[in-house]
């Protein structure tokens, strides 16, 4: 018999940007301890979150555990009698131990013999039995960036319960009943407000508003369906897409009546938006406005306090620009939306004028003054200041520009801008908009009329953040600043990693306070669609960068154990992002750690590999190499000695060198260019010859000669076809 679960688990308001990640490792965790409990949903689980509640859903699950018949192995039956077969004390202890008789005990034979072995049926409970371990275990599974201690605690033996923010009130039912749960309070924290929390029958709708009754008042349910309807009548939309539509609808609406259009937000600020249902259980816009003066501030400044600060939609003009007006999302009725409107014009106002202040005041210094000043803030303990990194980021900024990049002329203008980098760090306007760094920069530098191959590199030097192709910044968006750009960001991304990973400072597991997958995500993405994006096409190892980078730090004897490491798992993680497949990723970038990596060359071999398999001559050499590689595992030719060449004497053997020699110059060239599309593809001819020759040839003939010379001709195919990569990891799509 199957029957309806619901969960909803109230506590104070939990923060936006937890609820997607909290409300999938609800529905995850239950899942999960259902299983280990045998208990079996028959639908899906779904769960649903607002900043008040977790609440989860099965509408059918099993009301009995599944049966489990357990096979405990004991002694070997050699052990465990005598000679006239009477009991021996292993298996009288056996026995004891599982409660049962000897005569109850089963001979069978495993792996090791035979062994004495206890069958015996695990006891089915009722789901309302089992259900209080499942929501106990799924309480402590569930993830907090950050936990509060609220004096709570469970009877599961394992003590105090932390939780995101403190629970008011469970409601727990399986088929209308309550299912018995509590959450303990300790002694010293219990009073006539602060009490144990039990499971009940009850919900609560809007904290502050209400169709009939007061707000907060209970909300008596026995089921999913009237759950719902009780929250709906009491102000609390339950899924947040539905949420997020009604937000979306009103915003529209909004923005036609005031003839303005939505504003195009950067990815970063709309992904901040992204959390607005999440503050909401009953979403209203209101209009709220601001003094036209405050548009002579830099745009990117009133829409970072909008967004950023206060979650507020802008709205601009036709033309793109700002309109002096907010939308803002609140958790209320229409009729009171005109005084939140007002009081949120003046929280903003005041911002605006702060950011007005610190726009005058920062401008009477300019960034080449604040150089200095840089040795006031601290990079790192055992890294200096930040002046410190600037004088390596310039260095290097210039050196990847003239040698790496063989641009002169941006030699000039990625040295400066280097320089000038983190100067913003300096202004009261970053200060208080800290999301600000790099941009206030690039606005304060082209204030101060610096080129605009300066200015933008400084601007946009943080960048790239994400590692998807289209991901800030563009080619039009840095027109001819791209090359004095792209040396600055590089330069400052590798001499972050390389100077923390030198004083010991490496990621590990969930732990990257310095952002170092991010920056070498920022890095690798850059070298890959360098071409794109500069207009340079050059290929630019790892290595090469981190000499240069370690040349800047000045210190000897540096250990940089785990960089390689470290570089291949952020290579191989944007190539999965990148849609290619594992087996293609392990065929070209390998998993051997090593900084000889090239991220553009990898990704134009990954690319040419990825259209070349989807012929079936290419996956079947990939089977053939297989082969190949097995034969030749333990074998190294000389590489002076090429007499074997001519002692050659079967007709598929001088097809298949023959077939070598013609694609060696070939992957030879391709290799040099870094244009690998042709020759992955005149690759795959080459399975008809060695198919030909593993029929017509036998390698491992008793000849030593023999064997030897066509063990060398088999290194010969390996070694021409790694030059590409290992297709020996390519599976094939029927396999």
């Amino acid at each position: 018999m199957v029957k309806e679960l619901l969960l909803e688990i109230g506590c104070e308001e939990l923060p936006a940007s937890w609820l997607p990640t909290l409300t999938q490792a609800l529905g995850h965790s239950f899942t999960v301890r259902l299983t280990e409990h045998r208990l079996s949903p028959k639908a899906a689980v779904e769960t649903y979150a607002t900043p008040r509640r977790l609440t989860l859903r099965i509408e059918k699950l099993a009301s009995q555990q599944l049966e489990l018949e357990q096979a405990i192995v004991g002694p070997p039956v050699s052990a465990s009698f005598g000679a006239n077969g009477e009991a021996m004390p292993a298996a009288i202890g056996f026995a004891r131990k599982y409660g049962v008789e000897v005569s109850d005990l089963l001979r069978e034979d495993t792996l090791k013999g035979e062994y004495l072995v206890c069958r015996r049926q695990e006891p089915c409970s009722s789901a309302i039995e089992v259900l209080p371990s499942v929501l106990a275990a799924t309480l402590r599974d569930l993830p907090f960036p950050r936990a509060v201690n609220w004096d709570a605690f469970l009877d599961d033996g394992r003590g105090e319960l932390p939780f995101g923010r403190p629970i008011r009130w469970l409601l727990f039912l399986y088929d209308g009943d309550v299912i018995p749960f509590s959450i303990f309070r300790s002694k010293m924290a219990k009073s006539d407000k602060v009490k144990e929390i039990r499971s009940g029958a009850v919900t609560y709708g809007h904290r502050f508003l209400s169709r009939h009754g007061s707000p907060g008042e209970a909300i008596e349910v026995d089921s999913f369906k009237k759950y719902q309807r009780g929250l709906s009548e009491n102000f609390v939309i339950l899924d947040a897409k539905q949420r997020s539509d009604t937000i979306s609808g009103q915003l529209d609406f909004e923005i036609s009546r005031l003839k303005g259009q939505a504003y195009q937000l950067p990815k970063n600020l709309s992904n901040s938006l992204d959390e607005v249902p999440g503050l909401v259980e009953y979403p209203s816009v209101v209009v709220g406005s601001f003094p036209e003066k405050f548009l002579a501030l830099p745009e990117e400044v009133l829409v970072t306090a909008m967004v950023s600060h206060h979650h507020f939609h802008p709205v601009g003009n036709v033309d793109g620009s700002l309109k002096p007006v907010f939308l803002s999302v609140t958790n209320s009725q229409p009729d009171t939306t005109r005084t939140i409107a007002k009081n949120s014009e003046h929280v903003f106002t005041a911002r605006l004028r702060d950011a007005q202040f610190f726009w005058q005041a920062d401008r009477v210094c300019p960034l080449a003054d604040r150089v200095e000043e840089l040795s006031g803030v601290l990079f790192h303990k055992q890294l200096g200041s930040y002046q410190d990194k600037t004088d390596r980021v310039s260095r290097l900024a210039e050196w990847v520009a003239d040698v790496a990049f063989g641009s002169t002329g941006a030699k000039e203008f990625s040295k400066v801008a280097g320089r000038l980098s983190k100067t913003d760090l300096t202004t009261q306007m970053v200060r208080e908009f800290t999301e600000l760094q790099g941009t206030m920069g690039g606005i304060y530098a082209r204030e101060e009329g610096y080129p605009e191959e300066i200015w933008k590199s400084i601007y946009y030097h943080y960048l790239p953040v994400g590692i998807e192709s289209d991901s800030a910044p563009s080619p039009e968006e840095l027109g001819v600043a791209a090359v004095p750009w792209a040396a600055v960001s590089l330069a400052d991304k590798i001499d972050t990693i390389v100077s923390l990973f030198s004083v010991g400072e490496h990621p590990t597991g969930s732990r990257d306070p310095f952002g170092l997958r991010r920056q070498a995500h920022g890095v690798i993405r850059t070298l890959i669609d360098l071409p794109a994006l500069t207009n340079l096409d050059v290929s630019l190892s790892l290595a090469d960068l981190v000499a240069a980078a370690l040349d800047g730090t000045k210190k000897e004897d540096v250990s940089l154990d785990g960089l390689g490491e470290f570089f291949l798992d952020r290579v191989r993680y944007l190539f999965e992002k990148r849609q290619f497949r594992y087996d293609e990723i392990n065929a070209i970038a390998g998993e051997e750690p090593t900084l000889d990596l090239v991220p553009l060359d990898l990704f134009r071999r990954l690319t040419a590999l990825q259209s070349a398999r989807k012929s079936k001559e290419f996956e079947s050499l990939a089977v053939l190499f297989k082969r190949v590689k097995n034969i030749t595992r333990e074998f190294s030719p000389e590489a002076a000695d090429k007499s074997w060449r001519t002692r050659l004497s079967e007709p598929a053997e001088f097809e298949l060198l023959q077939e070598c020699d013609r694609l060696a110059p070939l992957i030879k060239a391709s290799i040099i260019k870094g244009d690998y599309d042709d020759v992955f593809l005149q690759a795959s001819g080459l399975r008809v010859k060695v198919d030909k020759f593993f029929s017509d040839v036998f390698v491992m003939v008793d000849d030593d000669r023999i064997r030897q010379d066509r063990l060398c001709l088999m290194a010969e195919v390996r070694n021409l076809i790694l030059q590409l990569g290992d297709i020996s990891e390519i599976v094939p799509e029927d396999g």
